[in-house]
């Protein structure tokens, strides 16, 4: 049977059909995610697809790892590619705070050459980036926040110093950044500690335009580079000049040169007023070797190497940022921002055919940040003392001895440093009543015979706890001369104290009385200013502070000490940078305190009320055998100021929890990059 549909039927369903196809689509249209044409794309191709020059490099990543040759090589957290619907793109990212390589206080995620060459020879690089991020946290103050370098040449001789980075900086808040490049002097000498860098602006500022505080940035640059803006780089070296050409749409290209072998800066009448205005004041203000980098190994760096680390400002206020590090948890830092990341699509480079191998440079910092560095590398002279840690361990011999917690070394940018750290509260002699983490010398003398200390230090920590009354609260004593008989009296304590809310603390000396007689609860200390007050100077209640010493030292500030005992006679000497020369004389076998009427006002003003008014023995010292001591003991202690308004400082102690004293600044911490012992010599010689 057949059924016959006239034709105007057959159009109406044909109608009804569309309508209903037409529906469906649209609903499965709307379930599907639409495409955002700006979205970046992770792609499958690898990043020698898109640039094929990875034989020539080994890949540094931001853990500190060398992953070698990146051929058909990715890693998700630091190495990728992606594309942005225009182009593809070999990614660079790091961390704040990962692991890093060398000595260098930065991550990176960085490709290295693999061979050197000599800077008299022809070599060349070239790249076209976009920078997608700098960290969002640091100090605006520091020069290197927010920062990342994205190109340099290297040395891997010598001091291994750079005489190129290219650096893209971008403050908080602000639409463009910098670029600019710098060039890192090759320092004369042996000592590599004074070295600086000099630095050119391209678009934006020069690596010396920072805020004057650490939430206040300057001005934007009006010419500068936007993040995700293309730029591109070309080095140049040929017979020992190094031409730099940086071109970007839309703005002015920029170029340079600069002479590799031959130094503008050999004498400290040319260093730069920049210069003078950065590193000067931190201490790094040496010149160069005549010669430059002539006759040193120089290799090409490429990548995303993170200027911004989460060290204390206090420790370098040129290289460390104080930025956030979530405890070097890198997942969490590239949740909220705080990692750099590069983006290269193209890139090359050129050398000579009579470059040698680079394995002397991978073979000497792989792994060095891993590497455990003792503090009797630092200051040979460990094996002539024993130590007391915070938490009450003792230890004879210190030679390639180190303990995380008290006992260790550290790099501050420029050099290394042993620290010494200890709490208001953990375990201590059983004599006093402050922890320390301190050298106690094994040979003992008599002041007649004598010894000579010396140390360079800076205090990076004293206690945030304490009551302002109480003379040695927020102190720390970093030197000591002790008695071993008798009474074991302190012939020497050198001090630094610096009260809360002050940016200078003072540096002081106390000498304490051999007291007559077999009574010596009557002894008593008197001080000597250095730079700042002397020990007396308190505050008016727990938390009224006296006015702020105006020559005093910082933490972080650098200084020196020489204790000289010569027959009979202590000779101190103490230097610092900016501050004057103080020189101190006191003799220890013949006392000046043998009778009530020669007790200092001072002593009457600080010891007296509390019924310390002793006298002392006639010929002091003489005859007593003595030692020296050197590093952290902190005078900040948690026993109540009512049993003592000079040395209990009520100050907190988290019950002895040493971990939540750390973390709570009640703690004080030494670094010494220098110290010396041995016999005595006659003074001024």
């Amino acid at each position: 049977m057949s059924i016959k549909i006239s034709k105007s039927v057959f159009v109406y369903y044909l109608l009804m059909i569309s309508s209903i196809l037409l529906f469906n689509s649209c609903a499965e249209n709307k379930k599907q995610k639409p495409i955002n044409k700006t979205e970046n794309v992770e792609t499958s191709r690898k990043a020698n697809d898109i640039i094929p020059f990875f034989q020539h490099w080994n890949l540094i990543l931001g853990d500190g790892s060398n992953v070698g040759q990146a051929t058909n090589y990715e890693n998700k957290d630091f190495f990728y590619t992606v594309n942005d619907d225009k182009e593809d793109w070999v990614v660079f990212k790091s961390p704040n705070a990962g692991n890093t390589h060398g000595t260098s206080n930065n991550t990176r995620t960085e490709l290295a050459q693999l061979k050197k060459w000599s800077p008299m020879k022809d070599a060349t690089m070239n790249a076209t980036l976009k920078v997608m991020n700098v960290a969002k946290t640091g100090d605006a103050s520091v020069a290197a926040t927010y920062s990342v370098v994205v190109g340099q040449i290297h040395s891997a001789d010598g001091h291994e110093n750079e005489p190129l980075k290219i650096f893209y900086k971008k403050f908080p808040g602000h639409t463009k950044g910098s670029v600019f490049w710098n060039y890192e002097i090759n320092t004369a000498g042996d000592d590599n500690s004074k070295r600086w860098d000099y630095s050119y602006p391209i678009w934006g500022y020069d690596f010396s335009v920072v805020g004057p505080d650490k939430n206040t940035y300057p001005p934007e640059p009006e010419d500068g580079i936007a993040l995700g803006e293309e730029f591109s780089y070309k080095v140049e070296i040929k017979d020992g000049m190094m031409h730099l050409t940086f071109t970007s749409e839309g703005h002015e290209t920029k170029t340079f040169t600069k002479n590799l072998i031959t130094s503008e800066y050999t004498s400290r009448s040319d260093i730069p007023e920049q210069v003078n205005n950065l590193f000067v004041p931190i201490g790094q203000d040496g010149v160069e070797r005549k010669n430059a980098y002539t006759e040193e190994g120089l290799f090409f760096k490429l990548g995303c190497y993170n200027q911004t680390n989460g060290k204390d400002p206090k420790v370098n206020k040129v290289w460390c940022s104080g930025a956030e590090t979530h405890n070097g948890d890198v997942q969490k830092q590239y949740a909220d921002g705080n990692y750099a990341e590069v983006w290269f699509k193209s890139a090359n480079i050129t050398i000579s055919d009579d470059a040698v191998s680079n394995a002397g440079y991978f073979k000497a910092n792989d792994g060095l940040s891993g590497k455990i560095v003792y503090p009797s590398e630092v200051i040979p002279f460990m094996d002539k003392f024993k130590i007391l840690m915070g938490d009450g361990t003792k230890a004879d011999n210190l030679v390639n001895l180190e303990h995380k917690d008290f006992f260790y070394t550290v790099i501050d940018g420029t050099r290394r440093w042993v620290v010494y750290k200890t709490p208001n509260s953990g375990v201590t002699s059983k004599n006093s009543s402050n922890t320390r983490t301190e050298l106690h010398e094994k040979r003992e003398w008599t002041p007649e015979v004598g010894g000579k200390l010396t140390g360079t230090c800076k205090v990076m920590q004293v206690s945030i706890s304490g009551d302002a009354r109480v003379a040695a609260s927020y102190a720390t004593v970093v030197g000591q001369i002790h008695s071993g008989e008798g009474h074991e009296n302190e012939p020497l304590k050198i001090f630094y104290k610096k009260f809360p809310g002050h940016k200078k603390g003072s540096v002081f000396w106390n000498y304490e009385i051999n007291t007559a007689g077999d009574d010596n609860s009557g002894r008593w200390d008197y001080s000597s200013a250095v730079w700042g007050h002397d020990m007396s100077v308190v505050g008016k209640s727990k938390n009224d502070y006296p006015a702020e010493p105006e020559n005093g030292i910082e933490l972080g500030e650098e200084f020196s000490y020489e204790v000289n005992v010569h027959k009979g006679i202590m000779y101190l000497t103490f230097k610092s940078d900016n501050h004057e020369t103080k020189t101190f004389t006191k003799n220890l076998i013949s006392s000046e305190y043998a009778k009530k009427s020669d007790l200092p006002e001072q002593v009457k003003k600080l010891f007296v009320p509390i019924g310390q008014d002793g006298v002392e023995r006639a010929n002091a010292y003489s005859g007593e055998l003595n030692y020296f001591k050197q590093g952290a003991y902190n005078q900040t202690n948690g026993k109540s100021p009512e049993k003592s308004m000079v040395w209990c400082a009520g100050a907190e102690t988290y019950g002895g929890n040493i971990a939540k004293q750390y973390e709570n600044g009640c703690y004080t911490e030494v670094w010494f990059r220098e110290a010396t012992i041995g016999p005595s010599t006659p003074p001024n010689k």
